[in-house]
């Protein structure tokens, strides 16, 4: 029989994570390293795996951020293997920096730091420089303006209570809202009809959605012409949600007065009324520390007790510890494959204590807890069910 020994996990590590985050793996149960042909799991923030070859011990991906677009999440899938991500860990860091963007487009700062930094410092006249110059650089107040919010997940609710607390009128549009984001968004936020509907009526608009092939290109020449010409429009989102030829052209054609994104690309370059930021949408020490901690205890709650939260790809689940004897199958959402799996069991002779079925798409995840300890040759009958993508044996002793 499997005997109830906790087992020594090891997690590959791709890119620099909060220390603070890491020493949540207790290193009694947890090996971590930079380097490694056969780990459990791997822990990542911006490391590009489409290239990689993953290996096939690998049991579950987590990237300490929101978006996963640097992780085959689909091919994973089809091993069975959970792909994790950190929503909301960061939302603060970047809320504060839709505001700056906000300031920075309102006031002109940009411009008006490069002139700053254009004047002799040694010139007698600099101080007659700074009062001619300046009038060149005159902006306009957030109180009284509307901004327009496409996206109402964590960081779209934070924006809009911190807009709203400045003085601004806020739109919001989003179909897929969620009821904790609903519950989260303040009573005075108008809720729009569509995006056309938010980039007409906003004087500025930001972006918080994912990229995904239904928001790619969500701005783009056939609605950028819908907004003010003295709109800005920020995306601190993803840097395919905005068309930058359209952006380009409508700011040629002043369709358009100053863009603003954490996405700095060839084409929007050095273009005077582009603000592009160096993709410092997480870059605090309070974001980085929040989703190392949120990413680790993912990792925790699946490796050692096989529990799902905040998976891209996987349902969530949970479940509490009644018996040392556990096993979690991943497998295709197909008919009867329950009805196999307990069958399996009971040929075995195991006894159910409790368990927990759930699917998302074509995905579907059990964790079962039995009374006796667990035979190889089980989990081996198990594996060899049609269907199933992956068997853990977790037993676990104080």
């Amino acid at each position: 029989m499997a005997e109830a020994t906790p087992r020594r996990f090891q997690v590959l590590v791709l890119n620099q994570i909060s220390a603070e985050g890491l020493k949540r793996l207790p290193a009694e149960r947890y090996s971590v390293t930079q380097d490694s042909a056969a780990p459990d799991a791997i822990l990542l923030r911006s490391a590009d795996l489409h290239g990689m070859a993953v290996a096939p011990s690998v049991l579950a991906v987590a990237r300490a951020g929101a978006g996963t677009n640097n992780i085959p999440v689909a091919a994973l899938s089809q091993r069975g293997v959970a792909v994790f991500n950190t929503p909301g860990a960061n939302a603060n860091a970047v809320k504060e920096l839709v505001l700056a963007g906000m300031l920075l487009a309102a006031r002109q700062l940009p411009a008006a730091l490069r002139f700053v930094a254009s004047l002799d410092g040694a010139a007698p006249d600099m101080q007659r420089s700074v009062e001619a110059g300046k009038k060149s650089f005159a902006g306009f107040e957030l109180a009284g303006h509307t901004l327009g919010i496409i996206g109402l997940g964590k960081i779209g609710c934070l924006v809009a209570d911190a807009a709203i607390k400045l003085g601004m009128d806020v739109l919001g549009y989003d179909p897929d809202i969620t009821v904790d984001a609903a519950w989260s968004l303040p009573a005075q936020v108008k809720r729009s009809t569509s995006v056309v509907d938010v980039l007409r009526n906003a004087d500025f608009v930001t972006l918080h959605v994912p990229l995904l092939d239904a928001t790619r290109d969500l701005v783009n020449a056939a609605n950028i012409g819908q907004m003010r010409k003295s709109a800005v429009l920020l995306n601190f989102s993803r840097e395919g949600v905005v068309n930058d030829g359209a952006v380009l052209a409508a700011l040629a054609e002043d369709r358009l007065a100053s863009y603003v994104c954490d996405f700095p690309s060839p084409a929007i370059s050095g273009h005077e009324r582009v603000i592009a930021l160096p993709h410092l949408g997480a870059s605090t020490s309070e974001a980085e520390e929040n989703c190392a901690h949120m990413a680790v205890a993912q990792l925790r709650a699946f490796l050692e007790h096989g529990e799902i939260a905040n998976a891209v790809n996987f349902p969530a689940v949970a479940m509490a510890r009644e018996s040392a004897y556990r096993m979690a199958i991943a497998n295709a959402n197909v008919p009867n494959m329950l009805g196999q799996i307990s069958t399996a069991m009971a040929r075995a002779g195991l006894n159910i204590h409790n368990m927990v079925n759930k699917s998302r798409g074509e995905m579907a995840y059990t964790l079962v807890d039995v009374d006796s300890p667990v035979a190889q040759s089980v989990l081996a009958d198990l594996r060899g069910i049609r269907g199933v993508l992956s068997v853990r044996y977790l037993p676990y002793r104080e």
